[in-house]
């Protein structure tokens, strides 16, 4: 059988605030294979960004990931790496994070610079973790631009976010988070702030660029039509654990939590 891409155990996070402990992800275990689609859902609080965040090193303080958490990212190479074993600043986790494992978050507002123009933005993760030469950087980004559908890639490159519709912004995320080529996606509740039309176009462009790219995808949501139309396999997380996991048509089909 093929090894996980991404195998946690046993993940939890914990906030060490000054009225106790707060058990925001607690005793997690998720295996995602290579080429699948997870799908993490479960009402706002339950843990589901928590958890991805913690996949990517990303907990601020006083968020702490717990001694005995494994995070294990096979990636491209046979020997896979314990991320939670990382230094936050380390050289490894940077080679790990936005090259090999890509985030695409919710609000594109608040995780883009609105200062800096789309391209500047793209082009220095590829100058990071691709090339040094700025000609095959900038080349690299307009096809990002243009993979994910954005209308003409030159004008939209020297563009600014305040310039482009909320549908707009989010395809350019997706661009920037696949420019170099990740082998895990993780989509943290992209299309909650799009309405219904341009959500159904930002997922079909998932579902295609995931094929594309043989990559895997682990999308956080708590719209069940969302994990109906995206996912091959379903988690449902419930006050920081997962209380059941199994195919999609299953989850649907027959539920076996009372959550669910």
């Amino acid at each position: 059988m093929q090894a996980p891409l991404l195998s946690i155990k046993n993940l939890s996070t914990y906030f060490h605030l000054d009225e106790g402990i707060l058990k925001a992800v607690d005793h997690v275990n998720l295996d995602l294979q290579p080429g699948q689609t997870l799908g993490i859902v479960g009402e706002s609080g339950s843990g589901k960004s928590v958890m991805a965040r913690s996949v990517m090193r990303l907990v601020a303080a006083p968020g702490k990931i717990e001694p005995g958490s494994q995070i294990l990212f096979t990636g491209t190479d046979a020997n896979s790496v314990d991320i939670a074993q990382l230094s936050p600043g380390s050289e490894a986790l940077r080679h790990i994070r936005g090259k090999s494992i890509a985030m695409v978050f919710q609000e594109p507002m608040a995780s883009l610079s609105p200062v800096h123009t789309v391209g500047s933005q793209i082009i220095e993760a590829v100058l990071l973790h691709i090339t040094a030469d700025r000609r095959e950087a900038r080349a690299i980004t307009l096809d990002s631009l243009e993979r994910v559908g954005i209308p003409n890639p030159e004008r939209a490159f020297d563009m600014y976010l305040h310039q482009l519709s909320g549908g707009l912004r989010q395809r350019i995320m997706i661009a920037m988070a696949l420019a170099c080529r990740p082998s895990l996606l993780i989509a943290d509740e992209p299309t909650t702030a799009l309405d219904v039309t341009v959500q159904w176009q930002i997922l079909r462009l998932l579902a295609s660029l995931r094929d594309d790219f043989g990559m895997s995808i682990l999308y956080i949501t708590h719209d069940l039509g969302v994990v109906a139309q995206i996912a091959d396999f379903v988690a449902v997380m419930y006050l920081g654990q997962i209380v059941e996991t199994a195919d999609v048509f299953t989850v649907f089909e027959k539920p076996l939590h009372p959550y669910t």
